[in-house]
């Protein structure tokens, strides 16, 4: 059966090349590449979340691609993070340290994601034996979790505040580093670190991820001025590519710890609907709040857009692999809600011009 599905997947593959082949002799070069072009730039991340799921599905099923398989979970883990650095890098050269303001919605935002936390940690420390425990503490995840560390790569293609949105994004991963160690021993993980060592092993985890692209960035606006006019220049947009392109593997190591986690029906399912009402709800009240201070787009990608690599690794680390399940669906959802707002955005762009 292995040895025919293969052959199956070798035959297709080899359609599919010379179907591509063909298409290259017959089209004009120069009119396909402007199409490719606008069609990569208006379908980002739905192509990124697609291909992200159809690569996982043909590492899974296609029985040639087996040998491959560490060697890609190998390359993921280390150019997922790479990638990241090198996208902060490029939006903090675009950032002024004199545009980097605390605001009043920092500081808001901050509270919702301390409250919504022991909102949960809280009534679970006194009812342990709650039917949906699990799923709540997936859902304390999503609300802790601190800012995704690309989330100003959207909010400027969203025309939102970058340098704002970098400086809640600092904020909110200093708030997740004390609210962790003080919230998730009330429900199970609690070992014999202190509260001080293991707010260290977070903000370890994190801040070098943050400090170092913005130092980076830092000095070269201050010391390499050609190369920064360089950069605003000719690589403003990249940042946005790249974190498309990481999201290819991003959706894939999520849906290959949701396949082999071993869950029920029921619990996949309790899990998937609390990243989906979190994320719902932190984006809302995101732009509630930011609507009030005239920065609605950074106030809601700050609270809606997380960090849910991190969000996964501290479920695992701190409360159970099943809890996990919660953040790794998170992926999914926001990334719809920012292709969805992409979309809305260009189409608004088109009907203006």
């Amino acid at each position: 059966m292995d040895r025919r599905r293969s052959t199956i997947a070798k035959i297709f593959f080899l359609f599919y090349f010379c179907g591509l082949l063909l298409a290259f002799n017959t089209v004009d070069m120069s009119d396909m590449m402007k199409k490719i072009t606008g069609f990569a730039k208006s379908w980002s991340l739905p192509l990124g979340i697609t291909l992200g799921v159809v690569g996982y599905l043909a590492f899974h099923f296609v029985g040639f691609l087996a040998p491959l398989k560490p060697a890609v979970l190998t390359a993921s883990g280390h150019l997922v993070p790479a990638l990241l650095v090198v996208m902060l890098f490029l939006t903090f050269c675009k950032v002024s340290p004199r545009e980097m303001k605390v605001r009043k919605w920092h500081l808001q935002l901050a509270v919702i994601q301390v409250v919504s936390c022991a909102a949960i940690a809280v009534p679970l420390h006194f009812f342990p034996d709650f039917p949906a425990f699990e799923t709540a503490e997936g859902a304390m995840v999503c609300f802790v979790c601190p800012t995704a560390t690309a989330a100003a790569v959207i909010t400027g293609r969203l025309g939102g505040n970058e340098a704002s949105l970098t400086t809640y994004t600092m904020i909110s991963n200093i708030v997740a580093a004390v609210a962790i160690p003080l919230f998730f021993p009330l429900v199970g993980g609690a070992d014999d670190l202190s509260f001080g060592l293991r707010s260290m092993m977070i903000l370890g985890k994190v801040f070098p991820m943050l400090i170092l692209p913005f130092i980076a960035a830092m000095l070269v606006r201050r010391f390499f001025r050609r190369l920064h006019a360089f950069i605003l220049k000719r690589c403003s947009g990249l940042a946005f590519y790249l974190w498309a392109f990481s999201l290819i593997m991003v959706i894939g190591q999520a849906l290959r710890s949701v396949v082999n986690s071993g869950v029920s029906s029921g619990m996949l399912v309790s899990l998937f609907a609390a990243g989906l009402v979190t994320c719902v709800l932190q984006f809302a009240v995101g732009k509630a709040v930011g609507g009030r201070y005239g920065d609605r787009i950074s106030a809601g990608q700050g609270l809606g857009q997380k960090n849910t690599v991190f969000a996964i690794w501290i479920s695992v680390a701190c409360l159970s692999p099943e809890v996990a399940i919660a953040p790794s669906s998170y992926i999914l959802w926001q990334n719809l809600i920012n292709s969805w707002q992409l979309w809305r955005k260009q189409r608004r762009d088109r009907t203006n011009v």
